[in-house]
């Protein structure tokens, strides 16, 4: 699979998220969820499965029968916002199945063992923890009022 967005750029879009995710803009959002597709593609290779989160990228991955016209065998389909706190662990798969965040047909379209992807997670906790440092370091002045 070649890379088409930066990697630097990829995990600087997901510690943006990570710190705000309720406020992040598409400028945020889709470089973020290629590059995590993206990576997920590179360490589950294949074509079994078509991950699909629109508007910003699609990747195909996983091991297994390979389609090359039409509806693959196997789909998941999510918003932006659901696929990064999948990768990041703060949503766990069968959660986002229950609450219909996802959409998952067919062999294989099961990713529980696959995520969190351990780079997002711990690029989501570093991106977090310093965001807890910086706080901590300057307390607001609510106290003092």
């Amino acid at each position: 699979m070649t890379r088409r967005t930066d990697p630097e750029a990829g995990r600087s879009a997901l510690a943006t998220w990570a710190t705000a995710p309720e406020t992040a803009t598409r400028s945020v959002l889709a470089p973020a969820v290629r590059h995590t597709l993206e990576t997920f593609a590179q360490e589950y290779p294949g074509g079994a499965v078509e991950l699909r989160v629109p508007p910003h990228a699609a990747v195909q991955a996983i091991t297994g029968s390979r389609h090359t016209r039409g509806t693959p065998p196997a789909v998941v389909e999510t918003d932006a916002l659901t696929w990064l706190s999948l990768v990041s662990g703060d949503l766990a798969w069968a959660d986002a199945l229950t609450d219909g965040r996802v959409r998952a047909s067919g062999e294989r379209s099961d990713l529980t063992e696959l995520l969190p992807l351990p780079g997002a997670r711990r690029t989501v906790r570093t991106a977090r923890a310093s965001t807890t440092e910086i706080v901590t370091e300057n307390p607001t002045e609510e106290g003092t009022r």
